[in-house]
């Protein structure tokens, strides 16, 4: 049996993934006051972020169907085929946690009631239990072949483990030692090497990074699909997994693979949000006073070129002109050099 440890977090974690969740914590303060300055904003970010975020969980296991009709579906409308049968049942867990998020925790009764949301519709006898039989997580080749990636917890094995992983979950938040951002890939990690379901397990994993981050207090994925983050990086994604699940069974697995894609695609998000953000507030203002809004909205430090990018009617010369410009009036600061210089607003 695994061992349900997440006390390694207190130690040995290399300087760079202290240093990322540290930039990550300072771009959610950051989020955190422009969101009390642009109420209107946020919430027009939301429904596409719903609709981006139902649309690529599912699309990672091949579970599709058109975007409009999942706008369809969002707004109420009944699924027809077994692929939006199971489209509408990830969308409403994934409301669930959005709006009802205070009010749930990571527990035993609340995961399975996830599978039996997402799978109802389609596998009633299945729907919100373990799995019976044991199951593996398969590979397959262009030619047809395949490989087993690795073998997960035996189905006997599965309420014990389960339990076991969610006590040391309980423990290893409550202690201040320990990153939020660092237990909830680790946490995900060892529900994915469980494999507790048939059928569901990868929708349910990122219905629960989606709870996780609520209850760490990260809220940005009301505004911006870390599911979509994921399925535009799902080589990356199922390559973490793989490295992070090599000797799991005998507890010497190594995490940092899997921590470090999270946190990736953290950065990602904010890096999403400040993009959507900037090109809905800019676009009815003058050049000159586009150029100073991408500057001064930007929550990470930019380069001339990504601004001349959100700004494509501007001329180099015209963004040349306000840098220099707000750099006297040391409205932002410079990083860097040359090619290679990036600015952001100074307080």
């Amino acid at each position: 049996m695994h061992s349900y440890d997440y006390s390694f977090l207190k130690r040995s974690i290399p300087g760079s993934i202290v240093g990322l969740t540290s930039i990550i914590a300072d771009l959610k303060a950051k989020e955190d006051f422009r969101k009390t300055q642009y109420k209107e904003t946020f919430e027009t970010l939301q429904k596409t972020a719903m609709i981006k975020s139902v649309e690529g969980s599912n699309a990672i296991e091949g579970i599709v169907t058109s975007t409009s009709r999942i706008k369809e579906m969002i707004d109420g409308a009944a699924p027809e085929t077994h692929d939006e049968k199971e489209i509408s049942g990830y969308k409403d867990a994934l409301n669930l946690i959005h709006t009802n998020h205070s009010d749930l925790d990571v527990r035993e009764d609340v995961i399975l009631a996830f599978h039996r949301m997402i799978v109802g519709q389609t596998n009633s006898a299945g729907a919100g239990k373990y799995k019976s039989v044991d199951n593996y997580i398969m590979e397959y080749g262009r030619d047809g072949s395949r490989r087993i990636r690795f073998k997960p917890v035996s189905a006997k094995d599965v309420p014990g483990d389960m339990e076991q992983m969610l006590l040391a979950y309980y423990e290893a938040r409550q202690d201040a030692e320990i990153s939020p951002l660092l237990l909830i890939p680790c946490f995900v990690l060892d529900f994915l090497c469980i494999h507790p379901f048939s059928d569901g397990n990868g929708r349910i994993s990122r219905l629960l990074i989606v709870l996780l981050l609520y209850l760490a207090g990260y809220d940005i994925v009301r505004y911006v699909s870390f599911e979509g983050e994921i399925k535009a990086h799902k080589e990356s994604y199922y390559d973490a997994l793989e490295r992070s699940s090599e000797l799991w069974h005998e507890n010497k697995n190594d995490y940092t693979p899997c921590i470090v894609f999270f946190l990736q695609i953290m950065y990602r998000c904010f890096k999403e949000l400040d993009g959507s953000f900037t090109e809905m507030s800019i676009k009815k203002a003058k050049k000159s006073e586009r150029v100073e809004n991408v500057l001064m909205n930007a929550i990470v430090p930019i380069s001339k070129q990504e601004i001349a990018e959100k700004v494509p009617d501007v001329s180099i010369k015209t963004v040349e002109l306000v840098l220099s410009r707000m750099l006297k009036e040391k409205k932002i600061r410079k990083i860097g050099s040359y090619k290679d210089a990036r600015y952001f607003r100074s307080c």
